[in-house]
């Protein structure tokens, strides 16, 4: 019997790739604060060292002669004429240093330190980056170069030519350093912009796609994400009135990722289902017979005597309902007890999990949480067996939840990692303790020994090496006091909504942010709402691009400032 089972949480686990493969292999040192016995990892900006040029001798300088030194000019001459040899020339002061147009062009400097960064970055592995920010009467110049000769030989990208980029709010703060960085490395880029006029055209490059949309609308991000292989998502709200709050900060990115999920569905059936963002279905739920080989249990943590004083009984049903629904419901009144529904896979021939980095589910109910317990071990032999389990939350209404496979802890804590390949078995428990009251509800729904689950289905996400989705969020620092809940609130419930939909994600919470040239201070990366420092928009940009082919960074999520 599976014994008591501890939560788990999966977002703690979101820093581990700042500090996996930092190195110092040039001048660049990374040096690890520690803070409240959490760690904050700074990346120090590489400086630039001049030695004094050697001053020329003091033509006052006495110097003592021998016997039959030639000293003055006419005693050189002579002695030239005798020798035959031309006298030597008299030494002229050092000539002051010419400066060229490249030397201090910033377009010039920009190109030698990025030359210089790349090399750094190839042996430093993070989301540091010391970049220049471009002064506005270098936009025109950039632009005329984007579209005359396409992207610098020093800032290109291998392959981003072939990969399209949207960038949602690109008239944003960041959203304006985001995009020209992009085009510099070679991307196709989109722009979702809500209304396409003078001033808009004037933010953004020429070859830029412009594409009419909003967020708060699904029906006008279909042709936003059509052809998209990435999104960085830069907008936020105009003001901090809740309802413009949940449009933009929630709601948005919940439409943005299902309509990217809608676009990746349909490549992959034109495809015949071969698309690498394809999901694995291992349970669709839309007929009675979808419910066959599920199978009910019961069982109780303690087994004694004064349990069975607490035995208020338990029941459970997993029927197909009248509106078409595949709903798994009961109540569990006995001290110690649990329900739960299990069923023995069936992969499709040749398939296997390993293959996937976790499971997402399509729920529905009163907002209970479960327990998901993996069975693994070899198929000929049951006995060895192993369980595995994760615990999950949902919310009243349907939802996606998102499993990775790296969130599942063995029952038994001296048993191996969890290997996917061995999977076999999967099962959905409910169990009274850990229950939470759900805002909204009230009555008997209240009731947290009762619970309601709805299938829509459970796939398998494939396993991928980059990011899909970028978001940036804030650390609400810099908000107004007053206002800073509303804000982190729906904030959060975007963030949450991309971790449930399946792609990989990174999300970057920076901190306040200011209006000054990137890689001037040194990086902090942190989790927890410590970070108070403001940031660059050059800055947050850099790391943007960064993640978008670093796959350290894939399903991570991070604050970060700029050291004072």
């Amino acid at each position: 019997m599976v014994g008591s089972i501890v939560g788990s949480n999966m977002a703690a686990t979101d820093a581990r790739f700042l500090s996996s493969n930092f190195g110092n292999s040039f001048s660049i040192n990374t040096r690890i604060h520690r803070f409240h016995d959490r760690s904050q990892i700074v990346i120090p900006r590489a400086q630039s060292s001049s030695s004094p040029s050697p001053s020329p001798p003091s033509d006052k300088k006495k110097t003592k002669t021998r016997p039959g030194t030639i000293t003055t000019k006419e005693s050189e001459e002579t002695v030239a004429k005798k020798l035959d040899v031309a006298p030597p020339s008299p030494q002229s002061p050092p000539s002051p240093p010419t400066l060229k147009l490249d030397d201090v062009n910033p377009v010039g400097l920009g190109r030698r330190s990025r030359q210089i960064f790349d090399e750094v970055w190839r042996k430093f592995s993070g989301l540091g980056q010391m970049s220049r920010t471009t002064r506005p009467d270098e936009q025109e110049t950039l632009d005329s170069l984007l579209i005359r000769e396409g992207p610098m030989c020093e800032f290109a990208v291998p392959g981003a030519q072939n990969v399209t980029v949207l960038v949602v709010g690109a008239t944003s703060r960041i959203g304006r350093i985001v995009v020209r960085k992009l085009m510099l490395r070679g991307y196709t880029v989109k722009a979702l912009v809500r209304k396409q006029d003078e001033e808009v055209m004037s933010m953004l490059p020429r070859s830029v796609d412009i594409v009419v949309g909003d967020v708060g609308e699904p029906s006008t991000l279909k042709s936003a994400v059509e052809s998209c292989s990435k999104i960085i998502y830069c907008a936020t709200a105009r003001s901090t009135i809740t309802a413009d709050l949940t449009r933009v900060d929630h709601l948005g990115v919940y439409n943005l990722t299902k309509a990217f999920q809608d676009y990746n569905n349909r490549l992959a059936q034109l495809r015949a289902g071969k698309s690498s963002k394809s999901k694995l279905l291992l349970a669709k739920f839309k007929s009675a017979e979808s419910l066959d080989g599920w199978e009910i249990r019961q069982g109780t943590y303690f087994q004694d005597t004064t349990a069975s004083k607490y035995d208020g009984g338990m029941d459970a049903k997993f029927e197909f309902t009248e509106t078409e629904r595949a709903e798994f419901s009961g109540y569990v009144f006995t001290r110690g007890g649990y329900v739960e529904l299990s069923k023995k896979l069936s992969l499709p021939l040749g398939t296997t999990l390993d293959r996937y980095e976790g499971l997402v589910l399509s729920v529905g109910g009163n907002g209970r949480s479960y327990v998901v317990i993996l069975e693994a071990g070899p198929s000929s032999d049951m006995s060895q067996s192993k369980q595995y389990f994760a615990r999950i939350s949902t919310k009243a209404g349907f939802c996606r939840v998102r499993v990775p496979f790296s969130a599942f802890r063995p029952v038994n804590p001296e048993d191996p990692p969890l290997d996917p390949f061995l999977v076999h078995t999967l099962t959905i428990r409910f169990e009274p303790k850990r229950q939470r009251p759900v805002d909204g509800l009230a009555g008997a729904q209240q009731d947290l020994r009762s619970f309601s689950l709805v299938f829509e289905y459970i796939k398998a996400l494939p396993a991928g090496q980059e990011t899909d989705f970028i978001l940036v969020s804030c650390t609400g620092s810099g908000v107004e006091a007053n206002r800073r809940e509303q804000v982190l609130k729906a904030k959060r419930a975007g963030e949450d909504s991309l971790r449930r939909s399946g792609l990989g994600y990174t999300i970057i919470r920076p901190g306040p942010l200011k209006e000054e040239p990137g890689g001037q201070r040194a990086l902090i990366f942190d989790q927890g709402n410590r970070i108070s420092q403001g940031i660059s928009c050059a800055d947050v940009a850099d790391i943007c691009v960064k993640a978008l082919h670093d796959s350290t960074a894939r399903n991570k999520s991070f604050d970060v400032s700029c050291s004072l």
